[in-house]
C-alpha cells in the first residue's frame, strides 16, 4: 500500500460508477491540493474483483480500510465502522453525486441521488405500499401465485437441465417487481431488458455510445407507457407503486425517474438473493436440513445470505466539504465507493467468523440493504417475496433441491454480485 503524497498525480472522476471499470481521468487534481499520506492501493485489479472481489476486501481491510484507487479515480471505503460513517450523515458525504451516471442512465434525477428534503419528499408516497403489514397483506397472495408459476417452469425443465438463475429466480423476480410497481400491457422479458439497460448505463463511466443507444431505447419505452399509467392511476388508485406515486402530488417527471429507478434495482437484487440463497444452503447441508426442520429459520437463512453475499456492493457518495474518515484526510468533492460487499465481512463487527455462511451466527446490524435515510425502501418487500415465500416454496416443491455440480455456475459483479448461472437438480 503506497500513500497519496507517494502516487503523485490522482485524478478525481465523480462518475456514478455503479459498474466500475477501468476510467481515464476526467479532469485532475494537482498532488499538491491532496492531503498527504492517503493511502493508495495502487495494485487493485479490477478484472479480478468480477470474478472474486473477497481478497481485494479482506487486504483493504486489512491495510486502510480507507484507500484512493487510482484504477477507480475514487476513494473505497470498505470497513463496516467507515461505511456506516458515511451513510449516517448525509451533510458530509452526499449521495447527489456529480456527473452521475444513474441520472444519465434513467434520464432524470431519482430519490437515490438525493438527499433530504427532497430525498424525503420522493420516497414518502411508497413508504406506506412497502411497510411490512401492507406487503403481506396486499402482495402476499400476489407473491406466491407467482412463484408457482415459475417453480412450474422449473419443473417443466426437469432435474438435469434447469438453472435456478433463468428458469426462476429471474422471471420471478420481473414479474413480482412488475405487479409491484404496476405496469402493465409489458412482458417479463421487457422489464428485465429494461432493467439490464439502465444498470449497465450506470455503470457506463467510459461513455460507450453503444450502452447510451440501449438506455435511450429503453427510457423512450418506459416513459411513453408511464405517460399512460401516470393518468390512469390517477382515475383508477389501487395499491401499486406507481398509483402512490402518481397520486402524491409529484411532478409527473419525479413519478418517472423513480419507477425507472425501481426498474434497475428491483429486479436484481431479489433475483440474486433466490440464487444465493440456494447456492449457500447447497453448500452447507447441515443448515439446509436445519432450517427444512425449523422453517422458522428462513428469516435468518434470508439475513445471513444478504450479508454473507450482498447483491448490492458498492455505491457512490461525494464529500461536500473537507473532512476525516477513519483517520484519512478527504478533500471537498471526493468520489467514494462505500463497498457495503466488504462491509459485511468485516471481523470487527461480525467476529472471526465473518467469512463463513452461518445462519446461527449472533444476529448483528450489516449494511446489505444500506442505513440512515437511504436505507433501501423494498426492503420488507425483498424479505416477504424471497426470504418467506419464493425459496421456502421451492424446497417445498423440491425437498432435494440443490446445486448440481455435474454443471458449472457462474458469478459476476463486485458493485452488483450475484449468480448469473446456477444449474440445480433435486432428484
Amino acid at each position: 500500500m503506497t500513500t497519496m503524497s507517494e502516487a503523485g498525480q490522482c485524478p478525481y472522476h465523480h462518475a456514478d460508477s455503479d459498474n466500475p471499470r477501468p476510467t481515464t481521468a476526467i479532469g485532475a487534481t494537482s498532488v499538491h491540493a491532496l492531503p498527504g499520506g492517503v493511502p493508495v492501493a495502487d495494485w487493485i485489479d479490477v478484472d479480478a474483483m468480477m470474478v472474486d472481489p473477497y481478497p481485494t476486501y479482506e487486504r483493504l481491510r486489512r491495510e486502510s480500510p480507507v484507500a484512493w484507487v487510482p484504477r477507480l479515480n475514487k476513494f473505497l471505503v470498505t470497513g463496516y465502522a467507515g461505511c456506516h460513517e458515511v451513510e449516517q450523515d448525509q451533510t458530509v458525504f452526499s449521495a447527489n453525486v456529480s456527473g452521475a451516471t444513474m441520472n444519465r442512465a434513467i434520464g432524470a434525477q431519482p430519490m437515490l441521488r438525493k438527499d433530504d428534503p427532497d430525498h424525503a419528499a420522493d420516497r414518502a408516497p411508497i413508504n406506506p405500499v412497502l411497510r411490512p403489514k401492507n406487503i403481506k397483506d396486499a402482495w402476499g397472495a400476489v407473491f406466491a401465485r407467482n412463484a408457482d408459476t415459475y417453480l412450474d417452469a422449473l419443473e417443466d425443465m426437469g432435474p438435469d437441465l434447469a438453472d435456478l438463475n433463468r428458469d426462476y429466480a429471474a422471471p420471478l423476480a420481473s414479474k413480482n417487481l412488475s405487479d409491484l410497481l404496476g405496469l402493465k400491457d409489458v412482458t417479463v422479458e421487457q422489464v428485465r431488458r429494461w432493467s439490464h439497460d439502465f444498470i449497465a448505463g450506470m455503470g457506463n463511466v467510459l461513455d460507450d455510445p453503444e450502452i447510451w443507444a440501449r438506455c435511450d431505447s429503453a427510457i423512450q419505452e418506459s416513459d411513453a407507457l408511464l405517460a399512460e399509467l401516470i393518468p390512469y392511476y390517477r382515475q383508477n388508485p389501487d395499491a401499486s407503486m406507481i398509483s402512490a406515486l402518481a397520486n402524491s402530488g409529484l411532478p409527473a417527471a419525479n413519478v418517472a425517474a423513480n419507477v425507472k429507478l425501481t426498474i434497475s434495482g428491483g429486479m436484481n437484487e431479489p433475483q440474486h438473493m433466490v440464487t444465493n440463497m440456494v447456492w449457500a444452503l447447497s453448500n452447507h447441508p447441515d443448515q439446509r436440513e436445519q432450517v427444512l426442520a425449523e422453517p422458522a429459520g428462513w428469516a435468518a437463512v434470508f439475513d445471513e445470505a444478504v450479508r454473507f453475499v450482498s447483491p448490492i456492493g458498492m455505491y457512490p457518495r461525494e464529500t461536500t466539504q473537507a473532512t476525516v474518515l477513519e483517520g484519512v484526510p478527504l478533500p471537498a468533492g471526493a468520489g467514494i465507493g462505500v463497498v457495503v460487499g466488504s462491509a459485511n465481512r468485516d471481523e470487527s463487527q461480525f467476529g472471526s467468523t465473518a467469512d463463513a455462511f452461518d445462519i446461527n451466527r449472533a444476529k448483528k446490524p450489516h449494511l446489505a440493504f444500506g442505513s440512515g435515510v437511504h436505507l433501501c425502501a423494498g426492503h420488507w418487500a425483498a424479505k416477504t417475496s424471497i426470504g418467506q415465500i419464493a425459496v421456502p416454496k421451492a424446497y417445498e416443491r423440491f425437498p432435494g433441491l440443490r446445486t448440481d455440480t455435474r454443471r458449472a455456475e457462474a458469478w459476476s459483479g463486485w458493485v452488483f454480485r450475484g449468480l448469473t448461472s446456477l444449474p440445480v437438480t433435486w432428484n
